[in-house]
């Protein structure tokens, strides 16, 4: 099953909004096993992630090396038909013409399919941009709100003086 980490990092975040706070300190009381374990899940998620990632690029690349096959076979095709054309003199110059005609319907394609190809791993990729900076704003916004609570809990603790805590702070 997929992990969510946007979820995830929601969910932390929530435990520690949610945490029972300390008196008279910065600290709160969280379930270290629940933390731990939201942690392991996004670690896990993270490089199924970066595979899909690199599984669009390495998409992307057979695209083009099978278009760039096909279109190579379409070229060849058509320099032989010119080369056959060419050898009755008396259609000659529709030979020639019939040929750039296929040249250049060949390199049509072939750009229509890199564009093509193109578009398909941009749009991947911006979904997967789109994302990251979810992720990326969830763990700035838990970050901002661990941070501004400290600094309203420091704020109160300097009117008052501080007692000892009931429990050991959390690491980190």
């Amino acid at each position: 099953m997929s992990v969510d980490i946007a979820d995830k990092l929601d969910a932390l975040a929530e435990m520690v909004r949610s945490a029972r706070a300390m008196p008279m300190s910065a600290s709160c009381v969280i379930n270290r096993a629940e933390v731990l374990d939201a942690i392991d899940d996004m670690k896990a998620a993270l490089p199924k992630e970066l595979a899909a990632a690199r599984g669009l690029l390495k998409d992307r690349s057979s695209f083009v090396e099978e278009g760039q096959a096909e279109a190579d076979a379409i070229l060849e095709a058509a320099r032989a038909e010119q080369a056959r054309l060419v050898s009755r003199t008396e259609v000659a110059k529709e030979a020639s013409r019939e040929a750039e005609r296929m040249v250049a319907a060949a390199q049509a394609e072939v750009d229509r399919m890199r564009r093509e190809v193109d578009d398909y791993v941009d749009g991947k990729l911006a979904n997967f941009e789109i994302a990251l900076s979810r992720t990326l704003a969830a763990v700035e916004h838990g970050r901002e709100k661990i941070n501004g609570r400290n600094a309203e809990l420091e704020a109160l603790g300097a009117d008052e003086e501080i007692g000892e805590p009931i429990a050991e702070p959390l690491p980190g």
